[in-house]
């Protein structure tokens, strides 16, 4: 028996080896990987149960953000109208004195 026809009957029963040993390790990381999936499953339905039960107290907290800007909005443009309205008749009375002035 030559060295070429060893290799041509042990080359083939190797490859079968590495092949089937590939494919039980593919398996087993497969099955691993199927396992890993359904915690992080459970794991997501977890905390969207707990989000939608924190969703109530989030949109009490919006709705009262939103009417405590409301209010801010219109005590600031309350202000703001009651300075303009302050500074603005004392330069309507220097405009008026000013262009009385140039009258005479």
């Amino acid at each position: 028996m030559t060295f070429v026809d060893f290799l041509e009957t042990v080359l083939p029963i190797l490859l079968y080896i590495a092949g089937i040993t590939l494919l039980v390790v593919l398996i087993i990381i497969g099955i691993k990987f199927i396992k890993t999936l359904n915690r992080v499953d459970s794991i997501v339905e977890d905390v969207d149960n707990k989000v939608k039960a924190l969703n109530g107290f989030f949109q009490i907290i919006d709705v009262a953000t939103d009417k405590l800007s409301f209010l801010t909005d219109k005590f600031t443009d309350s202000i703001s109208s009651f300075v303009i309205k302050l500074f603005k008749g004392k330069y309507n009375k220097k405009k008026e004195e000013k262009h009385e002035k140039e009258e005479e």
